[in-house]
């Protein structure tokens, strides 16, 4: 039987991107997939690089960050080895607040500690207008943030080209049922068709990641309805725009993201019209030209959650098997350092960003 030294357990931007890094060690590397590489949560995301910490938990704030700065690179290099083109934007975002965020941010201007971020600026009505002169938010607190944006179905199509030009392989439609183990470690991979053997095995999963044996991880699928649409004009909107109610990520090409519900459905990744058309709605409040916007398409993503809204990362407590999963909302933004972080741990080096805080173990219970 043919052998890997490394199994990763799903194909989208995580296991993407840790693949690709540990082919760099000289590992040999399969990715089992139950679908198609890169087409779950990844290809669902919306793409906002969001890493100010004004929505980020405190306690991902310096990963966070950490990786938006790798972005370019990231970026840089996966066109190089894919030989494709990824929007990345450095327009920034304007994040509507509420008055409790509101007041941190003038807090942080009067020279309290920042997040790792940095500290955003409060907006005056004039240098929002000027920003943006077709959003209509009278009385409404606004921040500007350096903050990229990417085009996640850019990031994950480039990341498979990559891996394969890597020479990372691919089992497409096996479902992993189980991580075998042996000896007391782990030693491959059984799906519903096959059974594969490794040397090491991460589980990439996403919000499936917690149905495959032998560790319960409490993952689960968190669905996010959202749109696109074409816009009137191809500047319309220069800004990812962030509300209460629905987010705007303009791509260069003149489509709009409009986005995104939070929804405790289970697996269920079917749109409802209704909550697609609130979507609309909220947008078209905030850019009342967006009415004669023409809908491209609708979808719903299932993202990854844990109990604490925090990443699982790291070594289980079977030897041979590692864990990468749990990312929720920010699996693009994460993608570089996680793979980074990753590769480290399973190299046996210690990593360069602390990571007791996203342990497996502090589910053992």
């Amino acid at each position: 039987m043919k052998s890997w030294d490394a199994i990763i357990v799903g194909a989208g931007i995580i296991g993407l991107s840790l693949a690709i890094e540990l082919r760099k060690q000289g590992l040999s590397v399969l990715l089992v997939e139950k679908g198609k590489p890169g087409r779950e949560a990844s290809w669902a995301a919306g793409g906002m690089l969001a890493d100010c910490g004004v929505e980020i938990p405190a306690a991902l704030e310096t990963l966070a960050h950490a990786s938006a700065g790798m972005y370019p690179e990231f970026v840089h290099e996966l066109e190089d080895e894919s030989g494709l083109k990824i929007d990345l934007r450095s327009e920034g975002t304007l994040l509507f607040l509420d008055e409790n965020e509101a007041s941190r941010i003038e807090m942080r201007a009067r020279g309290a500690p920042a997040t790792a971020g940095g500290s955003p600026a409060l907006l005056s009505a004039a240098r929002l207008h000027e920003l943006e002169p077709e959003l209509q938010v009278m009385g409404k607190a606004a921040a500007f943030l350096q903050e990229r944006s990417v085009d996640p179905r850019h990031v994950t199509g480039a990341a498979v080209a990559a891996a394969r030009h890597r020479g990372a392989e691919f089992s497409s439609g096996d479902l992993v049922l189980d991580v075998e183990v042996s000896g007391g470690r782990a030693t491959g991979a059984r799906t519903n068709k096959t059974r594969f053997s490794a040397g090491l095995v991460v589980n990439c999963a996403g919000a499936w990641a917690g149905q495959i044996g032998p560790h319960p991880f409490p993952t689960r699928p968190v669905k996010g309805q959202m749109l696109c649409v074409t816009l009137p004009e191809k500047n319309l909107v220069r800004h990812v725009v962030r509300t209460p109610d629905v987010y705007l990520i303009p791509r260069s090409d003149g489509r709009m993201l409009i986005g995104a519900t939070q929804e405790e459905a289970g697996f269920d990744k079917r749109t409802v019209p209704e909550t697609i058309q609130r979507l609309r709605q909220a947008a078209l409040d905030l850019v009342p030209k967006l009415a004669i916007a023409r809908i491209l398409e609708a979808w719903a993503g299932l993202r990854p959650g844990t109990p604490d809204a925090l990443p699982i990362l790291g070594a289980t407590s079977t030897p041979g098997y590692y864990v990468a999963t749990g990312h929720f909302r920010d699996g693009i933004l994460l993608a570089p350092l996680t793979a980074r972080v990753m590769s480290q741990v399973i190299l046996g080096r210690v990593p360069d960003w602390e990571l007791s805080a996203f342990s497996a173990q502090r589910f053992a219970s």
